[in-house]
């Protein structure tokens, strides 16, 4: 791609969570600066360091994590690479799954973990408060009133700013919100996986945040003489940057956090905010998602 500025994040356009925190609607996911399986250390820690300076760096100030990944090495990187923090960067994580091995994953929504989890991403991060704290999974084991009711009190401490949710319905949602109010949703969302299209819809229109994990994926798509592969083509992009394009295109509460452990993938996803697709190339390519 020709003529990219240097902080491509900021073209992405911004979103205040709950209407106070602003944040470049482009942002980072640290899923991947761990080892495989999302467990024990990466390969290149120093890399892994150097891709969230770069990160911020190209104007991202939103990062997303989890105690979980890791478990918990993910947290220690970002305090390692960036505290003292810039002003202005928000650091976004979350708790209610236990890692007992590589892809391993068990939900635990009890007040009393989840309370111990805060404090030790506070003491993990550096920080007196977690701007956004999202309730990782809801515990089929545990009322989410009881999961939820105990990060409402955490908040009245002073301890979060602001609560999430990960992977839930609208129906889900609706009931989180006679609990506390909920500020954004982190749910699995790309071209070829639009199974939270209604979620999406709901989120839009209450002006919630929409955080799609795994916003690259385009499957076959991608494949030569494919739409998307020429419209790829047409912007001297590449297929992931359309696909990051078109999510941004998609809705203003879209918040993508393409995650990467390569400063060189970094600045590729992060171009994409740069490329805008037109109408007529916003309706191929996802006509071609949806085999229309």
């Amino acid at each position: 791609m020709s003529g990219t500025s240097t902080r491509p994040a900021e073209k992405s356009g911004t979103f205040k969570l709950g209407g106070d925190l602003p944040v470049h609607r482009l942002g980072y996911g640290a899923m991947q600066l761990t080892g495989p399986g999302i467990w024990g250390p990466p390969k290149d820690r120093a890399e892994a360091v150097r891709v969230l300076r770069r990160a911020l760096e190209l104007g991202v100030d939103f990062i997303d994590t989890a105690d979980s990944y890791g478990p918990y090495v993910s947290e220690e990187i970002i305090a390692e690479a960036l505290h003292p923090y810039a002003k202005g960067v928000v650091v976004a994580t979350k708790a209610g799954l236990v890692r007992t091995g590589p892809n391993e994953w068990h939900p635990v929504g009890a007040p009393k973990y989840l309370r111990q989890q805060l404090e030790m991403s506070l003491r993990r991060l550096k920080l007196e408060r977690i701007d956004l704290y999202q309730l990782h999974r809801i515990d089929p084991k545990v009322p989410v009133e009881e999961s939820l009711g105990e990060l409402k009190a955490l908040q009245k401490e002073g301890k979060i700013r602001h609560i999430g949710l990960s992977e839930v319905s609208v129906e889900e949602i609706q009931r989180a919100r006679k609990v506390v109010d909920i500020v954004s949703v982190q749910n699995r969302y790309n071209l070829t996986d639009r199974v939270h299209e209604k979620v999406l819809d709901y989120c839009e229109k209450e002006n919630l945040g929409f955080i799609p994990w795994f916003p690259l994926a385009t499957g076959g798509l991608a494949k030569p003489g494919s739409t998307l592969d020429s419209v790829a083509k047409q912007h001297d992009a590449t297929p992931a940057q359309i696909a990051l394009s078109w999510l941004l295109a998609r809705s203003p509460v879209m918040l993508p956090i393409p995650g990467t452990s390569s400063v060189k993938h970094l600045e590729e996803n992060l171009a994409g905010a740069e490329v805008k697709l037109t109408k007529d190339e916003l309706a191929a390519v996802d006509a071609q998602a949806s085999g229309r």
